[in-house]
């Protein structure tokens, strides 16, 4: 196969020759996820579409679950993802449909066709439902959805209000995994930020949960917010190992327009949060503590402190494995199809409630994803090895070289391994890598 052909001058692919490529290979991550490209299917053939992908046996065995729950007390203002704030009757309401759906969905063909490995309950705020919806909700699953023996289910949500009857319910219901966004343990910070509880009290609940020994407790921390100074990131860090929860995951801030914390920014209200450079030294800080305390690795932004927390459900959404999407918000895929389902509430119920699909968006892939999702799941691990990419890990090799170049990948005869600069880039690699294929692709359909 020929190699293949990029603009080798192009920094924006490429990177910028320079002796810190961690803090300046590029201007800026360019987004959260890596994406690929789909066709839309036509709003009227929508629902037979996804009738008919539902209806057929599932052509491969790996599989998530996502239910979405919406809600959350208060927006905070790096948010990009507040749908509604909790209030216990649109919540009751919410619930109701969202059960329907999930029994639907259930019967299908293709949901019974494999067991799930991971599920996955997410939003906005699943913790703010109650006790006894929580206990519902985990019991539903474990009773309608084929599960593998060792299921990981995990239940998102932040420590505000999750009591003890709550975190029993919980596991009374059958979930087994806890991932709690803590962003930082330092109060200002977190009241700048608008979160709930000062840290001394998020550090106390955590290690009331950890106490159980039931379910490994999993944080979220966020480096490049509004006062987060190195000496404070530095202290969250520590009370990462102080709260005794089985792992972290290490999310830099991104400067998206448009949210609250911008609008507060431009009026005076907050300090400008981190640059990419400094968040690039916060990302160096945590790598390297880390690695001080032997917390074992399982990507590029994510430790466990022990043998306990897994992240299947984050493994395998970055792979080829399928989504089954259920609630207002999800998103996901199976057998082909792609599918944003409603945001709006009263659209997502009352579709529900006529016995469709509640879907917004669907898609049909238009080029053979997979060879993506390989990357985008090798890129989050931080090394491409060559017998798992035995086509393009030579076609791509020039591309490899010229990061080599500029620091951000080291290359060896089997395999090409991100440097910290890459791991901390790792983002913008891969959307650089996947379109570079595109357009290779393109090329060749082409002149064919």
């Amino acid at each position: 196969m020929t190699p293949i052909t990029f603009d080798s001058t192009d920094e924006n692919l490429i990177g910028r020759h320079s002796p810190d490529p961690l803090r300046f290979a590029f201007s800026g991550k360019k987004g959260p996820h890596v994406g690929g490209s789909s066709m839309p299917i036509p709003k009227p053939q929508t629902q037979i579409q996804i009738e008919t992908a539902l209806s057929s046996k599932a052509n491969q065995s790996q599989r998530c679950l996502y239910i979405h729950i919406p809600f959350c007390r208060v927006r905070c203002t790096y948010c990009n993802f507040f749908q509604y704030a909790s209030s216990k009757q649109l919540i009751a309401e919410y619930f109701t449909a969202l059960v329907i759906e999930l029994k639907k969905k259930a019967a299908y063909r293709w949901t019974q066709s494999y067991p799930f490995q991971a599920v996955y309950v997410g939003g906005g705020t699943p913790t703010d439902l109650s006790a006894e919806q929580i206990r519902t909700l985990g019991q539903l699953i474990r009773q309608y959805f084929p599960l593998t023996p060792d299921c990981e289910i995990t239940l998102e949500g932040r420590v505000n209000r999750f009591d003890e009857q709550k975190f029993e319910a919980a596991l009374e219901g059958g979930f087994n995994r806890f991932s709690l966004g803590v962003q930082s343990f330092d109060s200002h910070v977190r009241r700048a930020a608008k979160r709930l509880d000062d840290g001394d009290v998020v550090l106390t609940t955590l290690q009331k949960m950890v106490s159980y020994n039931a379910a490994p407790v999993v944080i979220d921390l966020l480096y490049g917010l509004p006062y987060q100074t190195l000496e404070v990131w530095q202290r969250d860090l520590d009370g990462y190992l102080e709260s005794g929860v089985d792992g972290v995951d290490l999310y830099q801030l991104l400067n998206l327009q448009n949210l609250p914390m911008e609008r507060l920014v431009e009026q005076g209200k907050l300090p400008q949060p981190a640059d990419t450079s400094t968040k690039a030294e916060m990302y160096r800080m945590g790598v390297e503590f880390m690695a001080k305390h032997h917390q074992r690795r399982l990507s590029v932004n994510h430790w466990a402190s022990g043998n306990r927390e897994r992240s299947i459900y984050n493994s395998l959404a970055k792979t080829n494995a399928e989504v089954l999407p259920i609630g207002a918000g999800a998103g996901g895929n199976f057998n082909g199809v792609s599918a944003m389902q409603y945001r709006d509430m009263d659209a997502y119920i009352e579709s529900v409630n006529q016995n469709q699909f509640p879907v917004g968006m669907a898609f049909i892939n238009a080029t053979p994803t997979p060879i993506y999702n390989q990357f985008k799941a090798a890129f989050d691990r931080g090394v491409i090895l060559k017998h798992e990419f035995t086509e393009w890990f030579e076609r791509l090799m020039p591309l490899f070289e010229a990061w080599q170049q500029r620091g951000l990948v080291s290359i060896s005869p089997q395999a090409v391994a991100l440097t910290l600069a890459g791991q901390f880039w790792s983002v913008n690699l891969a959307n650089n890598l996947i379109t570079i294929i595109q357009k290779q692709n393109s090329a060749e359909l082409v002149s064919a």
